[in-house]
């Protein structure tokens, strides 16, 4: 006959309860953890979030008879449309070498961050049935949501490098080239990257606990969208209005920070030179939000999927 060990008695008290659970690595259910453990956590899990971004990636267009390539298709009839209106309609060029690049840039790359929001935003509602049967830090879905919108910009980035080199053959528009430049677009998406997540953070807390929040939001980046110059230049409409206070808010606000330096890295205007000071604003834009978002997010980590 096997040996059997000898089933433990029951703790006697909450510390020795408190004790054994430590051992065996066990964890009160409801219970935010620390910070520390939080961010281990969920470092450990990070093939976790990959799969879930890759999966939901390419979840999105499944259903479609284009598929995948609605993930290019998008942004650049999104695009098209605001060059067509705003670009050649309203003529907002106002001395711009190239109004087409401007606004293509600018429309690429917003609606990637209107996508990271929105998707932080329904992050905890549309896993609810995840939340509740698993044990996972939840900071993992926001993170999943900004990853996969990465993943299908990075295919859209072609597109938009052709829409600019397409656009020097437009009559008056003057040719700038490809220059050393090019390459700044890997750590500017970078920076806009790690600001989209921790904007991510922010409002998966608010609307996981304040839903009808979700129905606000829309108009809230709808409003972003004109106030950060994605389709026309800050510092030619606004500065018109010879209100300093207001167009160095404008300027210097995240968004128009990170369109201000992928348009300095791809287009050759002499209104837009590189300029390292705003490249420091994107950093410094980039660690608050994270951190801040982060930490706002992981307080209330004992609170989502039970409200």
């Amino acid at each position: 006959m096997t040996a059997t060990s000898a089933p433990l008695p029951p703790p006697s008290s909450a510390d020795e309860a408190a004790e054994l659970a430590a051992r065996y690595g066990l964890r009160q259910v409801g219970v935010r953890p620390s910070l520390r453990q939080y961010v281990r956590e969920t470092w450990v899990r990070r093939d976790f979030a990959r799969y879930l971004a890759t999966s939901r990636a390419y979840a999105e267009n499944q259903d479609t008879y284009l598929g995948q390539l609605w993930s290019v298709l998008n942004p650049a009839l999104n695009a098209a449309v605001y060059v067509l209106l705003f670009g050649f309609l309203l003529d907002t060029k106002r001395g711009m070498n190239d109004v087409v690049a401007f606004i293509v840039v600018g429309t690429f790359l917003y609606k990637f961050f209107q996508d990271c929001v929105n998707g932080g935003a329904n992050s905890i509602a549309k896993n609810l049935s995840l939340v509740r049967a698993l044990h996972f830090p939840r900071a993992i879905l926001p993170i999943s949501n900004v990853m996969a919108n990465l993943t299908s910009l990075v295919p859209s980035l072609g597109v938009m490098a052709a829409f600019i080199l397409l656009s020097y053959f437009i009559p008056g528009t003057i040719w700038g080239g490809v220059s050393w430049r090019w390459v700044l677009i890997v750590p500017a998406i970078g920076l806009l990257y790690v600001f989209s997540l921790g904007v991510a953070f922010i409002v998966a807390r608010l609307v996981a606990q304040l839903p009808d929040l979700q129905n606000i939001l829309g108009f809230v980046l709808r409003l972003g969208m004109y106030a950060s110059g994605v389709i026309f230049s800050i510092e030619r409409y606004v500065g018109a209005l010879n209100n300093d206070a207001l167009l160095h808010v404008m300027s210097y606000q995240p968004v128009a920070i990170y369109l201000d330096i992928a348009r300095q890295s791809l287009l050759d205007e002499p209104a837009i030179p590189l300029d390292w000071t705003k490249w420091v604003w994107g950093a410094g834009w980039a660690v608050v939000f994270l951190v801040l978002g982060f930490v706002y997010f992981w307080r209330a980590e004992a609170r989502y999927g039970r409200e």
